[in-house]
């Protein structure tokens, strides 16, 4: 399988000697984002409105403190609101961050993206706070680099702007610096699209390749009340291959409360990553803003099946 972020180089780490964070605690954290790098996992987190923080970790389950890798600007027109789903992706050399925050001169949320030559930041603006529509609402930015090497985001566009508040998937193509889009963004599904659902989120994509070249997404909604409701982790394909689609969808979520036996909370916002023995793993959050259980990181393995991914 091919995702982002293989074969990625390391950073100095030596200064990080405690690690007092354990995953088996419930580590918390909503929307986790796991990038190996050398011989370290970064797990990128919110800070709220200070920015955005990572932990660092040597084997997965014990992970340092948070260390700051974006500090909001003082004129960053989201300041007073706090930032979600930071992803980080290596990329020609650098590393870039991709996060959503609520843009207070245009009132809408907004994806931005921010660049440094190092996985623990500073991490600094390089696309004038706003790289997504002005004129929707959106979040979770992924980048997605095709067999041609051209960079695209697939996004969110929110059920909040949208005419019927059923959302939508999106992807633009970027430009060679990841600084704006270079084409008109095109929406490629609708929450409602796959026969489990009928409900409005689009949360969350994830773009790989299988071995048999068939390019897939990870992505979130949630269950109908009719099925016991909850967050869910969703398997959409290309059946052309194609960014654009047509976007197939399958029968049901890889990911729900209740689909085996030991997947006991509903959860949701997965990414994919290889560890160091190369093995395939997927990172969430579950449950969702459960009030019994807090968010706390979900590490579990993968395995790739003819026509897409298994959750074991």
């Amino acid at each position: 399988m091919r995702i982002s972020n293989m074969n990625v180089p390391g950073t100095d780490t030596s200064f990080i000697t405690e690690f007092p964070n354990k995953i088996s605690d419930k580590l918390y954290c909503r929307d986790p984002f796991i990038l190996l790098a050398g011989e370290d996992y970064f797990l990128y987190r919110t800070a709220r409105e200070r920015g955005v923080e990572a932990l660092v970790s040597r084997d997965l389950e014990n992970w340092s403190d948070p260390i700051p890798v974006y500090k909001t600007a003082t004129d960053h027109p989201g300041s007073t609101h706090f930032f979600w789903a930071p992803e980080v992706h290596y990329y020609k050399g650098m590393f870039y961050l991709i996060t959503s925050v609520h843009h207070e001169a245009l009132g809408r949320h907004t994806i931005s993206v921010y660049r440094s030559a190092s996985p623990l930041g500073p991490f600094e603006d390089i696309a004038g706070y706003c790289i997504s529509p002005k004129n929707w609402d959106c979040i979770d930015g992924t980048l997605y680099i095709d067999s041609e090497g051209t960079p695209w985001m697939f996004f969110v566009h929110e059920w909040i702007s949208t005419p019927d508040k059923i959302g939508l998937m999106a992807v633009a193509k970027l430009s060679d610096d990841l600084s704006h889009f270079v084409s008109e963004p095109v929406d490629i599904f609708r929450a409602d699209d796959p026969v489990w659902t009928d409900n409005g989120v689009t949360d969350a994509p994830f773009m790989a390749v299988l071995d048999s070249g068939r390019l897939i997404m990870t992505w979130s909604n949630f269950l109908p009340g009719s099925m016991g409701g909850g967050y869910t982790v969703d398997l959409a394909y290309s059946e052309s291959g194609s960014v654009t689609g047509p976007w197939k969808h399958a029968d049901m979520p890889i990911y729900c409360r209740g689909l085996k036996p030991d997947f006991i909370y509903e959860g949701g916002h997965g990414m994919l990553f290889y560890d160091k023995e190369g093995r395939l793993r997927i990172t969430f959050h579950a449950p969702n803003a459960s009030k019994e259980v807090y968010e706390h990181v979900q590490i579990r393995y993968v395995k790739e099946t003819a026509d897409g991914i298994e959750i074991e």
